[in-house]
């Protein structure tokens, strides 16, 4: 990163406050401290955020609510911090247009792991838009349409391609299975996920070492999948 990132964090709760501010500041970000929707969507209204930790039980709106009314105004990722763990919840969130969903009570290094990864993607999208990656012993040419895992190259179909480009361009982001069945066959299919659990099926068998354990293509139960570009 070659600038300072600003983060707003949004929580009514002065204990989270008083832990979270500080321990952002520690690692070097600029951070802004609000405790309701209405002051939330005025301060990301305003512009100049680089990412936004919202938590879901706020005094005035609905969590859910407010995400939504700060997605007209940014393209920030949005970190849900919330005591909510149901698969509703969660699954609400992302496809209203957060990027990621972290259940209280959390470890601190999880969410600085999270936040990280979150404002990796916000500066590499102030670069010229790369048109290959590698991750671990796969590159993706997203240009050619061509992938090679181990200096092989791999076969893919047109839809397998488009799934993985898919993931791999949101990379370490949850995409949910509304969201990516609306992408890849229209906003007719977001009630038939067996198309997509096909595909995906299809898609490890050619890209994962080990299909029955995934290194790069992760499922979050019940709510999407996840692309990792480091895994372990």
């Amino acid at each position: 990163m070659n600038r300072t990132a600003r983060i707003l964090l949004v929580d009514d709760d002065v204990s989270i406050q008083r832990a979270v501010a500080p321990l952002l500041r520690s690692r070097g970000y600029h951070v802004d401290v609000v405790s309701t929707g209405v002051e939330a969507v005025t301060a990301v209204a305003g512009g100049g955020l680089d990412l936004i930790v919202l938590d879901l039980g706020l005094p005035d709106l609905e969590g859910a609510e407010v995400c939504r009314q700060m997605r007209a105004h940014t393209r920030a990722p949005i970190v849900i911090l919330s005591a909510r763990s149901g698969e509703a919840e969660k699954v609400a969130a992302l496809d209203i247009g957060a990027d990621d969903y972290v259940t209280k009570p959390f470890g601190p290094e999880e969410l600085l792991a999270r936040i990280r990864v979150a404002l990796r993607r916000v500066f590499e999208a102030e670069a010229p838009e790369v048109e290959r990656v590698q991750v671990g012993d796969i590159i993706i040419d997203f240009a050619r349409h061509r992938v090679v895992r181990a200096d092989e190259e791999v076969r893919l179909t047109p839809k397998e391609f488009e799934l993985l480009a898919l993931l791999a361009r949101n990379a370490d982001r949850v995409l949910t299975h509304r969201a990516i069945l609306k992408a890849i066959w229209g906003p007719n299919a977001v009630d038939q996920p067996e198309h997509l659990w096909v595909l995906m099926g299809q898609l490890r068998k050619k890209i994962e070492p080990d299909p029955g354990t995934p290194r790069y293509l992760l499922s979050e139960p019940w709510v999407g999948y996840r692309f990792v570009s480091n895994p372990d």
